[in-house]
């Protein structure tokens, strides 16, 4: 499995991104796709997943009700649309497939990693 990620980028507080995370190389729908996210200085943290079937979507509590992960079968990609953000989302940010599980969180629960995309909110 290959992950490409992208869509990061600076954007003042209150603005919103898309993150996007194209998968190749074996069944996108069969694995858990996850973003995860470290910050200068700070562990790597998740972010929000999303099941395999794309029915059970769950999030860290510090983005709830701001991010909304999805995906699409047909253009074997994973998304993160990110709204009111805030300097403290500044970090790199990286999408992860899981192979099994039913909401994993944990990024030793994760097999494939994309190369993470840079987000940075200004104040």
């Amino acid at each position: 499995v290959q992950l490409q990620a992208s869509g990061g980028g600076l954007v003042q507080a209150g603005g919103s991104l898309r993150l996007s995370c194209v998968a190749s190389g074996r069944t996108f729908s069969t694995y858990v796709m996850g973003w995860f996210r470290q910050a200068p200085g700070k562990e790597r943290e998740f972010v929000a997943g999303i099941s395999a079937g794309g029915d059970t979507t769950y999030y860290a509590d510090s983005v709830k009700d701001r991010f909304t992960i999805s995906r699409e079968k047909t253009k074997n990609t994973a998304y993160l649309q990110m709204n009111n953000l805030q300097p403290e989302d500044t970090a790199v940010y990286y999408c992860a497939a899981a192979l099994w599980g039913r909401t994993p969180r944990g990024h030793d629960e994760y097999h494939y990693w994309g190369q993470g995309t840079q987000v940075t909110v200004s104040s």
